[in-house]
C-alpha cells in the first residue's frame, strides 16, 4: 500500500488499517522468533506501512489543528 491509497482512506479506515497491520506486525515477529517466517521482507513493508498511516494521521491532525 503506498502513500496515495493510504491518503484515499477516512480517518475511521486509517484506524482500522493501522489495527490490522500492527496485528500483522506482531504475528510476524512471532514467527520470526519461533522460525517460521517465510517472507522476511513482509516485515519491513509492513514497518513502514505503519509509518506511512501514522504519517498521514499525523499530518491530518496537524491540518485540523491549524484550522481551528
Amino acid at each position: 500500500m503506498d502513500a496515495v491509497d493510504v491518503r484515499a482512506l477516512s480517518d475511521d479506515q486509517l484506524k482500522d488499517e493501522l489495527l490490522k497491520l500492527k496485528k500483522e506486525q506482531f504475528n510476524l515477529r512471532f514467527q520470526q522468533a519461533s522460525g517460521q517466517l517465510q517472507n522476511t521482507a513482509r516485515v519491513r513493508q509492513v514497518r513502514r506501512t505503519i509509518a506511512r498511516v501514522q504519517t498521514i494521521q499525523a499530518q491530518r491532525a496537524a491540518q485540523a489543528g491549524q484550522g481551528s
